[in-house]
């Protein structure tokens, strides 16, 4: 929840890892039901809130040197993954389905670039300067790497 969130460097100190639901996460964030049909246009992996809350999260297991896995549909979000190594999230959950897709984007990521979109995303203020940033790092990657997922 977001207010697990806030006080996670408090929890860090009592658990053995951090397990990040982003689905429930973004919609009690942003306040948008994704199952409503008429608000689920709204419901975006790439809020700054739900990003920047992600980011506390992993620093403080981090900090106390606990695992930060995530977890949930942005998982499987290929202009997220970038962002989220970028983080040093430890582990992602997702369907069996988007394992090799992931990989492959992993596999040609370099850290450097990814914690250089982290620094940049961080400082951006709505989702759609987020999105706009990660599709260009996308189209970048998939130009110069020649990778088609």
């Amino acid at each position: 929840t977001p207010a697990a969130s806030l006080i996670s460097d408090h929890l860090a100190k009592k658990c053995d890892f951090f397990s990040i639901g982003t689905n429930d996460l973004i919609q009690y964030t942003i306040a948008v039901e994704r199952g409503n049909q008429n608000l689920s246009k709204l419901y975006t992996n790439y809020h700054p809130s739900v990003i920047r809350l992600i980011n506390t999260i992993e620093k403080n297991a981090h900090k106390y040197n606990i695992p930060c896995c995530i977890c949930g549909e942005m998982t499987e979000d290929e202009l997220m993954i970038p962002l989220l190594v970028g983080m040093g999230i430890d582990e992602f959950s997702m369907n069996l389905n988007s394992v090799l897709k992931t990989r492959k984007i992993i596999y040609n990521l370099e850290k450097k670039e990814c914690l250089k979109l982290l620094e940049e995303v961080l400082n951006l203020s709505s989702a759609e300067e987020i999105e706009n940033r990660l599709l260009q790092l996308n189209k970048k990657i998939s130009n110069d790497r020649i990778i088609k997922v």
